[in-house]
């Protein structure tokens, strides 16, 4: 039996976008609004999301992951790609990395040269960002100090995080003092989302301080089946929770599943490209192209290196040692403090790249980041990737039953610009862990290995060995053209009433670095546009040059 509440406001989505406008938006207290997350909750000593160092438990687990793969790639040997994303409270921004990066101002400028997103430049959105993070780093012009995310900066102490910023400096790239400040080229430290030792995820900064808001209801394990329709106008949401259908009545349903859920679901629902849902056995109630559509993502390698110095943090992650670990944790000390990405660096693959398009993080170890393949003994290793590959793919539903995950095919490395800046990373990465800063500590490259020389060899080893960097984006975007989802002035889905999308799905282009920032960026100014408040006034702090 199908039972129905109302709302006047429905979030489909408890990661980092949805748990930012639960915040936000419950606000007003006469605004009743319900959360639904399909995932469990982000319970307060399950180590697997808490424990910075445990961030290699998540991936392909299935209590903490949806466990998405890609259909065969095409330019990869037919391979299929594992897209963890997150399945608990808090989204991904519960599983993820924990780094904390905005992306380069002049992201921002591209955006805002897209037709209707004029207002979208690196000075519309800096005051987003401010109002976000609780922060003593950097410079008060460039960053907040009293938002509900809390960032550290990581200790990159030790022999080998010396030798990176020798090494940096040797290569030309320089240093910085806060790739989220004025300037973000070369390399430093990283802020990441941990306070105190601890994981801070969207949930945790922004969803828990105010889960006793009594207008404010959270379901969990509540699976959104599809968004219903009456002409153009959403009605409500069909949700199974706690073994039974409901249909919940909504004034506003805002989407904010991610990059793969929300054009998923819009598509389950009738919204989206005709031959897709027909295909699928969907009836179309909005022929809309552009859903699925514009699919983005980065894609990285692990440059390793042998370390002929005892200086690795290498034996802390051998398996008899975690136990230790997470005792030594709960008393707030020891290596389980670390997401172990505690610096890297932004840099540009060739003299003419306009800004960085290049990411590097640097870990004083040698293993893949779901903790399998090790290196035995001592090692360090760079990952690094093109950051603003022109490489598109797309989304499907296979069936209109929503328990089936949807096809997904990136495209990586399809196109010619994409492969040109593959090679260019790898000569990048291999040129900065032979500078002089490396030599007492270099025991031989490990991986690709020297054996791998030249563009063909490169791109071979690419497609055999790349992940990706779980930063899916794009699928449902901004702007004004025949393919744009979403209004970018109010986020409603173009041609129809009482439904929006606030996610990373919503990008026109991916940025130059991790995207939870910027998720949580666009959704805090979503909640000001859908409450009707004034943007926050626009700043322009001096740059670097």
């Amino acid at each position: 039996m199908m039972t129905s509440l109302h709302y006047n406001l429905v979030i489909l989505g408890g990661g980092s976008a949805g748990c930012v406008l639960a915040n936000r938006l419950s606000a007003d207290p006469d605004r009743r609004v319900l959360l639904v997350e399909a995932g469990r909750r982000d319970w307060r000593f399950d180590v697997g999301i808490h424990m910075p160092a445990a961030l290699t438990i998540p991936p392909g687990n299935r209590f903490y992951d949806w466990g998405y793969v890609s259909e065969p790639e095409p330019h990869m040997g037919g391979r299929r790609i594992a897209h963890a994303r997150g399945r608990v409270l808090g989204g991904s921004s519960s599983i993820n990395g924990m780094v904390f990066q905005r992306g380069h101002p002049l992201d921002y400028d591209g955006w805002a040269e897209e037709p209707g997103l004029e207002d979208w430049s690196h000075a519309d959105c800096l005051p987003y960002f401010k109002r976000m993070e609780a922060t003593p780093l950097g410079d008060e012009a460039w960053r907040g100090r009293t938002g509900p995310l809390h960032l550290e900066r990581g200790a990159a102490e030790g022999p080998l995080f010396e030798a990176l910023f020798a090494a940096a400096q040797e290569a030309g790239h320089g240093t910085t003092d806060d790739v989220n400040g004025a300037r973000q080229e070369g390399f430093g430290r990283f802020d990441r989302n941990v306070r105190g030792g601890r994981r801070w995820s969207a949930a945790r900064a922004y969803l828990h301080p105010v889960r006793r808001r009594p207008n404010l209801d959270v379901w969990t394990g509540a699976f959104a089946r599809r968004i219903v329709l009456d002409g153009r106008r959403t009605d409500g949401v069909e949700i199974d929770h706690r073994g039974r259908r409901r249909f919940v009545l909504a004034d506003d349903v805002i989407c904010a599943g991610g990059a793969i859920n929300t054009p998923q679901l819009l598509q389950l629902s009738g919204i989206g490209p005709t031959e897709v849902l027909r295909e699928a056995g969907v009836d179309v109630r909005h022929d809309l192209p552009g859903v699925g559509r514009n699919l983005q993502d980065h894609l990285e390698v692990y440059v390793q290196h042998a370390c002929t110095q005892p200086v690795s943090m290498s034996p802390q992650i051998q398996m008899w040692r975690r136990p230790w670990i997470g005792l030594q944790w709960l008393f707030g000390r020891g290596p389980g403090m670390t997401n172990h990405f505690e610096a890297g660096g932004f840099v540009r693959s060739r003299p003419a790249a306009p800004y960085p398009d290049l990411m590097i993080h640097f870990l004083p170890l040698a293993v893949r980041y779901d903790g399998t393949r090790p290196v035995e003994g001592h090692g360090y290793q760079l990952h690094i990737g093109p950051m603003l590959s022109d490489a598109r793919g797309d989304l499907r539903i296979r069936s209109a039953d929503p328990r089936v995950p949807p096809r997904l095919r990136f495209n990586y490395l399809s196109t010619e610009q994409d492969r040109s800046e593959w090679v260019e990373a790898i000569e990048v990465a291999r040129d900065l862990l032979g500078q002089p800063a490396f030599r007492r500590f270099d025991g031989g490259e490990l991986s690709p290995g020297p054996e791998v020389r030249g563009e063909k060899k490169i791109l071979e080893w690419v497609a055999r060995e790349a992940e990706t960097a779980l930063h899916p984006c794009g699928t449902c975007r901004m702007g004004e053209d025949d393919d744009a989802v979403v209004d970018p002035k109010t986020f409603a889905v173009r041609g129809l009433e009482g439904l929006r999308v606030v996610d990373a799905s919503v990008f026109p282009k991916i940025t130059n670095a991790n995207i939870y920032a910027p998720v949580m960026m666009v959704a805090e100014r979503a909640a000001d546009r859908i409450a009707e408040q004034p943007d926050l006034p626009t700043e322009r702090p001096e740059r670097a040059r």
